[in-house]
């Protein structure tokens, strides 16, 4: 047998939670001695005391462990708990670095604001290009839900591509329009331009963009989940300019590496000229 000290160690815990351990009735001695209340733990007692750290590091109260390690769990049906709730803290830890990084958007805006020099804006003709493109909807125009939307879009259309053999011709194009029935829903087009001519057999489809006959365009840096600060730069300079917005910019892909800290985006804002 060890003492509560050698079975604290063993177990890589503290001899004051293996007491409140004891207090509640979660995990008690093998022995207590009767005259001088000293703590008594067998090694096969560190089983136990592993579950209960699992439990209680994946996110479990006290209370359910306890409920949970009465029932006798087995084995194999510990584990799958254990998975499915790692599987729902994976989640929320990438959900948790989403808000994060919108946060930091929201912060670069802020910090950036009115830094960006009116000759990082061109104003240009975008020509026609035609483009092989999945659609999907996304709940608003906010990074935080067009991400998830264009990404996965992005992904199924460059696999549909591979299958009927279509190479792509040129950048990714993102595009946008109001979803219909209004609201904030957005309608999002995952595309890359193509010189296929459309097959019955595609399960894509192939259109023709039309040209932007102006557009202020700017470049971003870095992944699209900050492009807040490039986004809302290009506003500041649309509202001092003589010209006002006709629609979502598109997002044309210039750079696309592994690395997405090196990404390069231009966005590419349709105008008109005031008056």
């Amino acid at each position: 047998m060890f003492t509560i000290g050698e079975f604290a160690g063993h177990g890589r815990v503290s001899a004051r939670m293996l007491r409140h351990y004891d207090a509640i009735g979660l995990l008690r001695p093998a022995r207590t001695d009767p005259v001088t209340g000293y703590r008594y733990y067998e090694a096969g007692q560190l089983a136990r005391l592993n579950r209960i750290i699992a439990l209680k590091d994946l996110g479990f109260s006290l209370q359910q462990v306890t409920a949970i390690l009465d029932e006798q769990v087995s084995a194999a049906e510990l584990r799958g708990m254990l998975r499915l709730r790692r599987a729902e803290l994976t989640a929320a830890v990438t959900a948790a670095g989403a808000r994060l990084a919108r946060v930091e958007a929201r912060l670069r805006t802020i910090e950036g604001e009115g830094r960006m020099a009116a000759d990082e804006v061109v104003v240009k003709r975008v020509e026609a290009v035609r483009v092989a493109q999945l659609t999907g909807t996304a709940a608003s125009f906010g990074p935080e839900d067009i991400g998830p939307v264009v990404g996965p879009l992005y992904d199924e259309l460059f696999r549909r591509l591979a299958t009927a053999g279509v190479e792509p011709a040129g950048p990714g194009i993102a595009h946008y329009a109001d979803a219909p029935g209004g609201g904030d829903r957005i309608t999002v087009h995952a595309a890359v331009v193509v010189a296929a001519v459309p097959q019955p057999s595609h399960d894509f489809a192939i259109v023709d963009l039309p040209p932007l006959a102006q557009a202020a365009t700017v470049v971003h840096r870095g992944p699209m989940e900050r492009v807040l600060p490039t986004a809302q730069a290009l506003a500041r300079w649309l509202d001092d300019s003589p010209y006002r917005s006709a629609g979502y910019p598109r997002e044309l892909t210039l750079e696309c590496p592994e690395d997405r800290e090196d990404w390069v985006t231009e966005l590419q804002e349709p105008i008109t000229s005031e008056g």
